[in-house]
């Protein structure tokens, strides 16, 4: 009885963890979300978080830079000032910042690694500082949002781009090593854009002063810093 009592408690701790992990499955054009993994790239590792920022899965989630889930994925032709986002395949279960970014393909974008740069384009954050810390904007009355959506600038020169999603959990970011990172790529053809120069850019993975860990540490209780 207690062996059995014992595996039942074990499986139930693993329940809540499960439930909340999360992929972005869906690309939303102009109110319309697609099909799943239609134009966003399938990921290989269900709804796994990625925790080493140095990986080459911090790009596009573990499997989204191979070669046949990149052929398998179509190309959506949008245009510059359209409004996209991602739908979630559940929600975003954890609190944390949301970004968005962008980086331009040397040619189709069904054969680019994300290799090159980025630059950011939407961020979601907090709503308040109140006295119980940072409400995130991500995670409202500790329930995660399923979707969001953001405008895609003008000036954006035409061609085609990986449109990446990346969600910071930091909900066990309280000791170095324990924040998750979400994330997917989309790919898109953008038509009617302009001139403008992106900026700032920077490669995935990226470049942090590194712990131990090769991880970001963040205590949402006491909203202290330790990246």
């Amino acid at each position: 009885m207690v062996s059995k009592l014992s595996a039942l408690l074990a499986i139930a701790a693993t329940v809540p963890t499960a439930f909340a992990h999360y992929n972005f499955e869906s690309l939303i054009v102009n109110g319309a979300p697609s099909e799943a993994y239609e134009f966003v790239r399938r990921t290989t590792n269900s709804n796994s978080p990625i925790e080493d920022v140095t990986s080459p899965n911090m790009i596009c989630n573990q499997g989204g830079i191979d070669a046949a889930i990149m052929a398998a994925t179509n190309t959506k032709t949008v245009q510059a000032g359209d409004q996209l986002g991602f739908k979630v395949n559940s929600e975003l279960g954890h609190p944390g910042p949301q970004a968005v970014y962008l980086s331009k393909a040397p040619g189709a974008a069904q054969d680019y690694k994300g290799d090159g740069d980025w630059f950011k384009i939407y961020e979601l954050t907090y709503s308040e500082i109140n006295e119980q810390g940072i409400q995130w904007a991500t995670f409202v009355n500790n329930q995660g949002v399923h979707n969001f959506t953001f405008t895609l600038p003008k000036e954006l020169p035409d061609g085609e781009y990986l449109v990446r999603a990346e969600h910071t959990a930091l909900h066990a970011a309280g000791a170095i090593g324990g924040a998750q990172f979400y994330m997917g790529c989309a790919q898109i053809k953008v038509e009617g854009g302009g001139n403008g120069t992106p900026s700032p850019n920077r490669q995935v993975p990226r470049r942090l002063r590194r712990h131990r860990s090769n991880n970001v540490g963040y205590d949402v209780r006491r909203n202290v810093n330790r990246i």
